[in-house]
């Protein structure tokens, strides 16, 4: 056989011995009386940590660039 069939096959042949369903799940009805430590949830605003930055214009970069480039010939 083709190992690319066997790739698509052997999955299907698997699921068969899957189970059916999964478990119910049900939540409990007395969460209120849960012994659960839940803290407070406190305000904090969205733009508290909000910093103005105004544009600028870009500064010279060939320089630097020079500065990092190999020494010598290009080729």
């Amino acid at each position: 056989m083709k190992p690319i069939f066997l790739v698509a096959a052997l999955p299907l042949l698997a699921s068969g011995c899957a189970a059916t369903l999964p478990p119910d799940v049900i939540a409990s009805g007395d969460l209120a009386a849960s012994q659960a430590e839940v803290r407070p949830l406190r305000y904090s605003s969205p733009v508290s940590g909000y910093t103005h930055r105004a544009p600028v214009d870009p500064k010279p970069w060939r320089n630097q660039n020079d500065a990092q480039a190999p020494e010598g010939d290009a080729s």
